[in-house]
Parts: C-alpha cells; structure tokens; sequence
C-alpha cells in the first residue's frame, strides 16, 4: 500500500462546529490566545486558562466528525493512512482513523505540571483547581502552549519523508512548525492542498491546489486521484 500523509488544520474541525478563539461566544474577545495558552498565563491565572480549555472540552463533547473525518478513515481500505494533526480535537479517531499524530496536544488529556510524561484521560470535561497527579502537583491541560516546543514535530518530519502522496486540508501553512513539513516531502510526491482560502505555493513541486472547504475538498481529491 502507498503512504497517505495528510495534514490538517482548524478548517477541517470547523464544519463539524469547533468554534475558534475568536468565534466562542464573544466571551473571549476582550483577551489575546496568549493570554490563556501560554505558560505565563497558567503562572498569572490558572483558574483562567482553566475556564477557557474547560469550555473548548465541553463544545468538543457536543459536536460530531464530519464526512472528511469519515473519508479519511475509510481511505485506510486503499492506503496507509497517517494523519498529523495540529488540532486538538478527537474527530479523527472518533471518525475511525486509527493513525493519529496530534502536533499541538490533546483536549480530552491532561498532565502533570511536575512530570510531563504524567499523562491521563480526563474523566468529563472540567479540570478543576486541585485535580492533582499521583505526584501531587496540578493538572493542566495535555497542549502545547505558545512559547513550549512542539514534542511531536521530529515524528512528524519522519512520517513525511517517507509519504507517497502528501494531503493538506484545512490550513493556511502559515503556523510554524507545522508548515514547515511540506519542505520535508520528497519533491517527486504529488501534494494535494484543500482550503478555500488556498494560495498558490510556486515553491512547492507537484502541487494540485482545490480551493474548496473539507468536506467537498475530500471528496474532489478523491475523485482526481483515482479518474
């Protein structure tokens, strides 16, 4: 079997109904994301950064995967399928995919503040203050904040360079380090790029853009490929 890579960003959660920062109600209008995703931010306020990854976790329950979800984990009947996500939803797996590489961490996980190797499933949706790890120090969330390195970008650039196709959906490939991967892909690999608001990338060989929203996006990747 050939090795499907895809990299997908926020567009692909967005059709399922994860909200954005900006976009949660209005109530965080009056912060910047650095102001509840960043390590200062959890030394200044961690009942704030609290209060706005408990309300992220508690959309994340209401919503459901989309049919790109669902095409990408029926692709695994054709290919090998990894998926690297910068999303910290669960839509893929809960769609089926069962090769996921989270970039930016994991909504439903936390971890120690003391040990990050202490990582658990969070049981609901509330983190509170004085939910300890079993070496008791505080729970935060399993994200990788700004300003923190990204654990997972070496695996990341590995599974890459041994992809056969290179798929990216729902991201502008403006948010390092992640955009960096597409550098990584051997320049003979044919490179699919879905978004609606996709620029062209003369940099970038064997390049087929489809300007178009996931869910549809998938489906006329899918279509090209195998006509």
């Amino acid at each position: 079997m050939k090795n499907l890579v895809v990299l997908t960003g926020a567009g692909i959660s967005q059709e399922s109904g994860i909200k954005t920062f900006r976009d949660a109600d209005g109530l965080w209008n009056n912060y910047r994301i650095e102001e509840v995703a960043s390590p200062e931010a959890w030394d200044r306020d961690p009942q704030l950064v609290l209060d706005f990854y408990n309300l992220r976790r508690k959309q994340l329950y209401e919503v459901e995967p989309n049919s790109a979800h669902f095409a990408l984990a029926d692709l695994e009947a054709l290919f090998k399928v990894q998926i690297i996500t910068q999303n910290v939803d669960d839509l893929h797996e809960r769609a089926g995919s069962t090769n996921v590489l989270h970039l930016h961490g994991e909504l439903k996980k936390v971890r120690s503040t003391v040990d990050p190797d202490l990582i658990y499933n969070l049981d609901g949706w509330e983190l509170k203050l004085g939910d300890l790890c079993e070496k008791g120090s505080q729970l935060r969330p399993h994200i990788v904040w700004f300003g923190e390195s990204v654990p997972n970008i070496m695996m990341a650039t590995s599974i890459v360079r041994h992809a056969d196709i290179f798929l990216v959906i729902g991201t502008s490939l403006k948010v390092y380090p992640a955009a960096g991967l597409m550098q990584y892909v051997p320049s003979r690999v044919p490179k699919y790029l879905i978004d609606p608001e996709a620029e062209p990338q003369y940099y970038i060989h064997n390049l087929t853009i489809i300007k178009e929203k996931a869910t549809t996006g998938v489906r006329s990747f899918i279509s090209s490929y195998f006509c």
